[in-house]
């Protein structure tokens, strides 16, 4: 059983930085999937960005192109979400989610997921 823990949301104004944090434990391989959605209240779950540790496999959502970027540091067991240049839009409660083998898109596809962490972006 994989583990997640989210850390480093906060409140920030437009323009500013986050970068959050995921401590994963248990066992993978360099083919699984490590990915962040976000949520707000009365809407689905959407994908921001995944990564596997195998080159060429990262994506982002097109809303956050450019501004967020994803990376694992595997000496740490720990994988992150940069984010820069937030907008109001950008709030939401952050989720990191594990899937075994290879990345989806389908949040249902997803086995491991952390607690959240909440991201709050003023203008």
């Amino acid at each position: 059983q994989v583990r997640l823990v989210e850390s480093g949301g906060g409140s920030v104004q437009a323009g500013g930085s986050l970068r959050l944090s995921c401590a994963v434990s248990g066992y993978t391989y360099s083919g699984d999937c490590m990915a962040w959605f976000r949520q707000v209240p009365g809407k689905e779950r959407e994908g921001v960005a995944r990564t596997t540790s195998l080159p060429g496999t990262t994506r982002y959502a097109d809303s956050v192109k450019g501004r967020f970027t994803i990376s694992q540091d595997n000496t740490k067991n720990t994988v992150y979400l940069q984010m820069n240049n937030l907008k109001p839009e950008d709030t939401a409660m952050y989720y990191c989610a594990y899937r075994r083998l290879y990345c989806a898109t389908d949040a249902a596809q997803f086995s491991s997921w952390g607690q959240g962490t909440q991201v709050t972006v003023s203008s």
